[in-house]
């Protein structure tokens, strides 16, 4: 696929090499031209650096890989608000979350997911890759993932992206694309259920600034 991300930190890094590794062409645009260039030239397999208007143009997919904080004036940089990314799958990994202590900043109980909905009108925003660290996404070489699998090569469990969104063949794209990092894509529900994954990574976030590992605050269903 030819795949955009706007964004030049580490979850644009991560998720670029591993998309890459699969054999997807990517463009990358962001802030700084300075920095959407080195990135390209790390990522190589033919990667191009271009300015946030040119990442978005025909893509099958893109990624808005920046701070919460910065995602209006991204969006605005790509042109989003004028139709630039109608008909395009819109990956959303934002948490507005207070850092280190995981309270929700957006207002009335919306969420992240519908403000870039609102943002970039027509665009098929999917919410996934909110509850990990971007270093989840690393590629390994051992052992190896298949693109098609659920699990690794190793045989033990992937991990698993949640995702939701109001368009299935844009969660299609992203459950390809999610497969292609060796994890396992699951579709909650439509959008309306993302404040719920946001509320999630706060719930996240928060135990694990507080020293508490998340993992022991998670039911283990036999």
């Amino acid at each position: 696929m030819h795949i955009g991300i706007i964004g030049t930190g580490t979850l644009a890094a991560v998720l670029g090499e591993a998309w890459t590794h699969a054999g997807h062409e990517i463009a990358i645009g962001g802030r700084s031209p300075e920095k959407a260039r080195a990135l390209a030239d790390r990522l190589g397999h033919g990667t191009q650096a271009v300015a946030p208007r040119h990442v978005v143009a025909g893509r099958d997919a893109v990624l808005l890989a920046v701070s919460w904080g910065g995602v209006e004036d991204m969006l605005q940089a790509s042109g989003a608000p004028e139709g630039t990314l109608a008909g395009t799958p819109l990956i959303d990994p934002t948490n507005a979350v207070e850092h280190g202590v995981g309270t929700m900043l957006t207002a009335d109980g919306g969420s992240m997911a519908r403000r870039i909905a609102e943002l970039a009108p027509g665009a098929h925003v999917v919410k996934a890759f909110n509850l990990f660290p971007a270093e989840q996404w690393q590629p390994q070489p051992q052992p190896q993932q298949s693109a098609s699998s659920a699990l690794p090569a190793d045989g033990k469990s992937a991990v698993t992206v949640p995702m939701c969104g109001d368009d299935p063949a844009a969660l299609d794209v992203v459950s390809r694309l999610v497969r292609d990092v060796g994890a396992a894509p699951t579709v909650l529900g439509t959008l309306d259920r993302a404040r719920q994954l946001e509320e999630v990574a706060g719930f996240v976030i928060g135990l694990a600034f507080g020293g508490t590992d998340p993992n022991s605050a998670i039911p283990r269903i036999p």
